[in-house]
């Protein structure tokens, strides 16, 4: 069972998020409404996916994307405001989604889902903007991808996520996952989507 955390700090929202999350089969393992709470919730349950509030009391929540990211959880940002400057920052900083606190509890609990698979959920209209931020990072001289990873990040070029690359390569789900890991490594990516940007400006895309 996927376990998450719930970073909100507007209790009416809270709930409706959490027992929608419930009904879905997801575990909200704990609930937070600030940023020093969510941290030390994030480092105690370890859990799969910290579905984080950008904006809390204490601070911004993406701040912490980071920290969240080295506990091992994927992150997945609420927002009000939703610019392509936003998602880029979250992208940056090794986030694995980001959507509309308008958006419907079942394309929430979907995203969760997708997230916590290893995919990730940005707006498509979010994209460019997301993509031309990314690509002013260094490059990758000297890696060297096998032709399974290449085959890997062209799946992952196509919006696949590690479920659909296991079907389309005819691979474990955990073989899967461990080649999009050894792409993100080789290609010093934090994401799926910083992957495939540095591989669009390397020319490793056709």
């Amino acid at each position: 069972m996927t376990r998450v955390v719930l970073v909100e700090d507007h209790d009416m929202v809270a709930e409706a998020i959490g027992q929608a999350l419930e009904r879905a089969g997801i575990d909200v393992i704990a609930r937070a409404s600030t940023v020093a709470a969510a941290l030390a919730e994030a480092e105690c349950g370890r859990p799969d996916v910290v579905l984080l509030d950008r904006r809390l009391p204490d601070g911004d929540g993406t701040a912490l994307i980071g920290r969240f990211v080295e506990a091992g959880a994927k992150v997945l940002v609420l927002t009000g405001e939703a610019t392509a400057s936003v998602a880029a920052r979250v992208a940056e900083a090794g986030g694995s989604g980001l959507m509309l606190k308008s958006a419907r509890l079942d394309d929430l609990v979907e995203a969760v889902r997708k997230v916590a698979a290893g995919e990730v959920v940005f707006d498509p209209r979010l994209l460019a903007g997301v993509l031309d931020r990314l690509t002013g990072r260094v490059g990758i001289a000297g890696s060297t991808l096998t032709a399974r990873e290449r085959e890997t990040l062209s799946l992952l070029a196509d919006g696949a996520g590690p479920e659909q690359i296991s079907t389309r390569l005819g691979v474990a789900r955990n073989t899967a996952r461990n080649h999009v890991q050894h792409v993100l490594d080789k290609l010093g990516a934090r994401s799926q989507l910083e992957a495939v940007s540095i591989a669009r400006r390397e020319g490793l895309l056709d």
